[in-house]
């Protein structure tokens, strides 16, 4: 039986260098059109969600954002049976061509104020297009890399699959940022945030003709010369104990962790800054940007470590390390980016007094909810206003107020009211608790003068650190967990549901609970819980997969 070592001698087929370049390529392009979106969530939510309010609105576009990754398990479940069936490098051919169409569509998509309702209907349908597409890339790339590989450098050249993520955020921000300082704020808000859609157009073709260059992967051809009895990827991936008690492993022991500290460090992050400690959008983007360029090199660096040291380990360092670094991490970086923020939590504390049973949770994904109570009316403002706040309960029926350190701000009782009159109302407690905090020290935006910016850049580091070590080795762990029968199917369903249920879901979940809480810090629970649990099962039925032959995995 032929090795894996020998199966990648350099004498047949690409070069394991043309190998690594096009797939990588390829999977940062996909990987640039899935982000373009999330880094324009704001300008997107104005033109597509323009009837129902900013802060309703962002959380749409948000969702919308979402959606994206919910179908991602689907695409992984189709094209990974016609992976298995039909050969790994005809089917990310498809995928990447479907991806890039539904991009540069984005761009093409008229607006809410030119078709109304179906302009968020079409923008859903092409979300839901880049979300399927890119279920079925990932588990493509990955295997199609891992499977030309010698077995002690499957990691460090199944790395640079990994930073393909970071390669894609990296061009998305940065065609973002040259567009907007060519075009100016206003023309980009108005119509320039088109053109990184449109631009998918040229990348889409120059991606096409690298991957048409490849041939099918040593593993899967050899497979195919052996013959044998017909595969059945689904019966086989996940009705049979074998593989179905790994495709669990994955998800549980390696998955929900991906998915909470990688989009916890690189969306909530930008989240968090932006809409809560009010840092400048431009600022967070280059950030973000500077960020993602000083940890591209990490994915291959612990790629490689865990080809030394193991899968396991190198894995667990990364989830363990965001679990100690989240809470302090998060404090220390409000105080880091908005000082006169953290000063003024610490002076003058806010806390809603209200009887509990009139306060709603301060979270409308339809934008349907009055928010009409003196509870609701109050904590709506402070919500919007991007301020934490502690709860204390009133006697029943009474009227509820804020507490802004020793100033006691009275709400409005808006239950029957008119649209009208609970708009004003609305208008006079807003500006009446906004007065009050500004008085007692709260700002309206960061102040870029009293901002630590290499505090912010270290603490933001610390969690690509997390974020990498886990995700570096992970391509090389998953093919490693299963056999060349089943492995597209296998490995790319656990991977969608953590990236794409847990991660994509992660900045409208952790904004959920945040408003439920009214602590601004009350949202990192989720990340925390998930990323618990894979420590849990990574550490009892996580096997260690470093060097084994693809050949004869699960026999």
């Amino acid at each position: 039986m032929t090795t894996d070592a020998s199966a990648m001698d350099g004498k047949s087929g690409p070069s394991l260098r043309t190998v690594v370049v096009a797939s990588a390529a390829g999977t940062a392009f996909e990987w640039y059109d899935f982000f373009i979106f999330g880094s324009l969530a704001t300008v997107i939510a104005r033109h597509f969600y323009a009837d129902v309010g900013e802060a309703t609105g962002y959380i749409l576009a948000l969702l919308t954002f979402g959606v994206g990754f919910v179908v991602r398990p689907l695409g992984a479940l189709v094209f990974g049976w016609f992976g298995d069936r039909t050969g790994r490098k005809t089917t990310f051919l498809v995928t990447i061509t479907l991806m890039g169409l539904a991009t540069v569509a984005i761009g093409l998509l008229p607006d809410y104020g030119q078709i109304g309702i179906l302009a968020p209907i079409l923008l859903l349908t092409m979300r839901v297009l880049q979300g399927f597409a890119l279920g079925g890339e990932y588990g493509g790339a990955a295997i199609y890399v891992a499977e030309h590989s010698p077995p002690k450098k499957r990691g460090l050249l199944t790395g640079w699959i990994q930073t393909t993520a970071a390669f894609g955020l990296i061009g998305a921000l940065s065609v973002i940022l040259i567009t907007r300082a060519i075009l100016g704020t206003e023309a980009f808000d108005a119509w320039g945030w088109r053109i990184p859609f449109l631009i998918s157009a040229l990348l889409l073709g120059v991606s096409l003709w690298i991957r048409l260059k490849l041939s099918e992967s040593p593993a899967y051809v050899q497979m195919e010369s052996e013959g044998g009895e017909r595969r059945a990827p689904y019966r086989e991936a996940f009705l049979t104990w074998k593989n179905g008690r790994f495709v669990l492993i994955a998800l549980f022991g390696i998955m929900v962790a991906q998915g909470a500290v990688w989009y916890c460090g690189y969306f909530y992050t930008r989240f968090f800054m932006e809409r809560v400690l009010r840092v400048d959008v431009a600022l967070v983007d280059q950030l973000v940007l500077a960020i993602t360029v000083a940890s591209a090199g990490l994915y291959v660096f612990f790629g490689w470590l865990s080809d030394k040291v193991g899968r396991k380990p190198v894995m667990l360092f990364g989830m363990i390390l965001a679990l100690v670094a989240f809470f302090p991490g998060f404090h220390a970086l409000t105080k880091a980016a908005n000082p006169a923020l953290a000063e003024a939590q610490i002076s003058a504390p806010v806390t809603v007094v209200a009887d509990p049973a009139t306060c709603a949770v301060q979270f409308d994904p339809i934008g349907k909810t009055a928010f009409a109570s003196s509870c609701d009316i109050a904590k709506n403002a402070l919500s919007n206003a991007g301020i934490s706040y502690d709860n204390s309960d009133a006697p029943a029926g009474s009227l509820a107020s804020v507490r802004v350190g020793d100033t006691t701000i009275a709400s409005v009782e808006g239950t029957g009211l008119d649209k009208t009159t609970l708009k004003a109302a609305r208008t006079d407690v807003d500006a009446r608790i906004r007065a009050a905090l500004a008085a007692a020290g709260y700002p309206d935006k960061a102040d870029p003068a009293r901002m630590n910016l290499p505090l912010v850049f270290a603490i933001l580091m610390i969690f690509m650190v997390a974020a990498t070590a886990l995700y570096g080795p992970q391509a090389a762990a998953l093919v490693e967990l299963f056999p060349t029968r089943v492995r597209y199917t296998a490995m790319s369903l656990p991977y969608n549901i953590g990236t794409g249920w847990v991660g994509g879901l992660l900045p409208a979940a952790s904004f959920a609970l945040v408003a439920w809480s009214g602590n601004i810090y009350f949202g990192l629970w989720y990340s925390i819980v998930f990323t618990a649990i894979a420590v849990v099962v990574a550490l009892v039925w996580l096997p260690e997969t470093k060097g084994r032959d693809l050949h004869t995995v699960g026999d």
